[in-house]
């Protein structure tokens, strides 16, 4: 046991220091703050979010039509895939809209509540119409404003 505990401890001091000056700084950052670095280096660095369940699915579409046909893709791609934004909400089923987004997108009480406040604001991208239009009905029955782009 001590043996492997040795071994772990031997690697960080291997690594370069520089790089083990920001694991340090990262591992003292809240939620909310690594939250805002990984969306701030996802900005800076171009990388583009991937959709929730499942990425493979999606480029398959465009890379598997022929190349005669590929600016036929893009539009049924356009058709197939929509985004889901949070408008407004009403005052009195602000709790249950919160409670309903936390669900949704696996997020804590906390962000949930500052996610449903800073509407209107980006619910997911790349969604199928059919659980488009079910997040749509679930947040109208709760009092939301929901629009499917």
């Amino acid at each position: 046991m001590s043996r492997r505990y040795n071994s772990t401890e031997a690697a960080p001091a291997a690594t370069n220091p520089k790089i083990s000056a920001i694991v340090d700084q990262i591992s003292q950052l809240t939620l909310l703050e690594t939250a805002d670095l990984v969306s701030s280096l996802k900005t800076r660095l171009n990388i583009p979010d991937l959709p929730v369940g499942g990425f493979a699915a999606a480029p398959a579409g465009p890379a598997a039509a022929p190349v005669e046909e590929e600016e036929a893709a893009p539009a049924a791609a356009e058709k197939t895939l929509f985004t889901v934004k949070l408008q407004s909400f009403e005052a009195g089923s602000k709790p249950k809209v919160i409670k309903e987004i936390k669900n949704l997108l696996g997020l804590s009480l906390v962000d949930s509540k500052k996610f449903v406040e800073s509407a209107p604001k980006l619910m997911k991208e790349s969604v199928p119409k059919d659980e488009a239009e079910k997040i749509l009905a679930t947040m109208k029955e709760l009092g939301a404003v929901v629009v499917i782009e």
